[in-house]
């Protein structure tokens, strides 16, 4: 099959490399369309410590193609999106149904081949049937679930006024579930207008812009004075995960979504809040939950299925696979404003 194989930090190499028949509890997908993570640029620009040559790509749908002779929940034919990751399901975290702290887990695009191929084999308990779901919504069901499980464990109370830093693809769906949790009002904060355009697009009452905006002003403006009862931090960066702190209500609630890639200090006065205000803190790391792979991931499903999420109007490019290494250079350099940008293996 054809593959873009990486062999160094941000060196891909459309090549052709073998691929196994499937096991007897695998299946094999054709790989109609993959999603490219933040946290793939990241790797991409600091250090890969996974196993070279590989194949990247957590986040992909399409349809099998082939099945090991144990498997009985999928037909060769079906439709589905897969699971990238692979809990082990003994140690005290799978054990206890908190599968997303997984201590020895494996991954799709990182330990083992991803989805930036034109086929891969998938354990069959790590596929989920879409129905007739687009493929490209089907591969953005991963990045979905991660917001999901965000907002689920936040708990947002009916009549809520949140605050969203960065509003890329993962700030743009945890904004959709944070409305469908009953949010009244939700602020969108991010330096691009651009990003806030789209945002207020999706639902967002407010938008912010820190660059040329008063934040703390703002906000006391927006809330009368009180702050936001939630705060989510998805832009990853050291300064929106200290004003995070800053910004949210006595006894508010904060969720970090956001990958801290520095060191993140801490004013006196937004450390002070965490005590003074009582403010409840949480840290949010993948999407999985019991049983496997969780309600995260079956929600997700039921409300594309239903038209309740908009993810079609968040990709911004589609590149064949053969043109993975131009997607990422776009990314990395930033030559041009971007959303969700897929990569398509395969055509229909």
């Amino acid at each position: 099959m054809k593959a873009a194989v990486l062999h160094s930090e941000n060196h891909f190499v459309y090549q052709d490399i073998a691929i196994d028949n499937c096991q007897k509890d695998e299946v094999k997908i054709k790989v109609m369309a993959a999603g490219i993570c933040g946290s793939d640029i990241h790797k991409m620009v600091s250090k890969w410590k996974y196993p070279l040559p590989a194949i990247m790509g957590h986040e992909f749908a399409g349809y099998i193609v082939e099945k090991g002779s144990e498997v009985t929940n999928v037909e060769i034919g079906d439709r589905v999106a897969a699971i990238p990751f692979f809990p082990c399901h003994t140690c005290e975290y799978c054990t206890s149904g908190m599968f997303s702290l997984c201590e020895n887990h494996g991954m799709l695009g990182s330990k083992s081949y991803g989805g930036f191929a034109e086929f891969v084999n998938v354990k069959a308990s790590n596929v989920l049937p879409i129905g007739e779901m687009d493929f490209e919504e089907a591969a953005m069901i991963e990045p979905l679930a991660v917001a999901l499980h965000g907002v689920l464990n936040i708990q947002p109370r009916l009549g809520d006024v949140a605050a969203v830093f960065g509003v890329g693809t993962i700030g743009i769906l945890a904004i959709q579930w944070l409305k469908i949790a009953g949010v009244k009002e939700i602020i969108a904060i991010d330096i691009s207008d651009e990003k806030l355009a789209e945002a207020k697009e999706m639902g967002c009452e407010r938008t912010i812009n820190p660059i040329n905006e008063d934040l703390m002003g703002k906000i006391k403006e927006y809330t009368n004075g009180q702050g936001v009862d939630i705060a989510f931090e998805c832009a990853g960066s050291k300064v929106t995960q200290e004003q995070c702190l800053l910004i949210t209500r006595k006894k508010g609630k904060i969720g970090y979504l956001g990958i801290a890639y520095s060191d993140v200090v801490l004013s006196e006065k937004a450390f002070e809040n965490i005590f003074r205000n009582e403010l409840t803190l949480k840290g949010f790391w993948n999407c999985y939950s019991a049983p496997f792979p969780g309600e995260e991931w079956t929600k997700s499903i039921d409300f594309i299925l239903k038209g309740r999420i908009k993810l079609k109007e968040l990709i911004s490019h589609r590149f064949p696979l053969e043109e993975t290494q131009q997607a990422f250079d776009l990314m990395i350099n930033r030559t041009e404003t971007y959303g969700k940008v897929l990569i398509i293996p395969n055509k229909e």
